[in-house]
C-alpha cells in the first residue's frame, strides 16, 4: 500500500531597517533576499507574502517584516 505524504507548510522571515530616503532601495533588497531564498532553498508553491512594518515609541516606521510561507 502506497504511503500518503503530507505537505508541509514552512515559514521564514526576512527584516530590513527602513531610513529616510532609502525606502525603495531597502525593498528592492528585500525582494532580492527573499527570492534568493526561493531560488536556492527549493520552495515549490509560494502560499503566501505579507509585510507589516515595526515603529519606535513615536510611530515613526523604523523596519520592515516580510513573511513568507511556502511549501517544499
Amino acid at each position: 500500500m502506497g504511503e500518503k505524504k503530507e505537505k508541509g507548510y514552512k515559514v521564514k522571515t526576512f527584516v530590513t531597517e527602513v531610513k529616510i530616503f532609502q525606502t525603495m532601495k531597502e525593498l528592492r533588497s528585500l525582494d532580492d533576499q527573499v527570492n534568493r531564498f526561493v531560488a536556492e532553498n527549493g520552495v515549490k508553491k509560494v502560499i503566501s507574502v505579507g509585510d507589516t512594518a515595526t515603529t519606535d515609541n513615536t510611530g515613526a516606521t523604523i523596519g520592515l517584516i516580510r513573511v513568507l510561507a511556502y511549501e517544499s
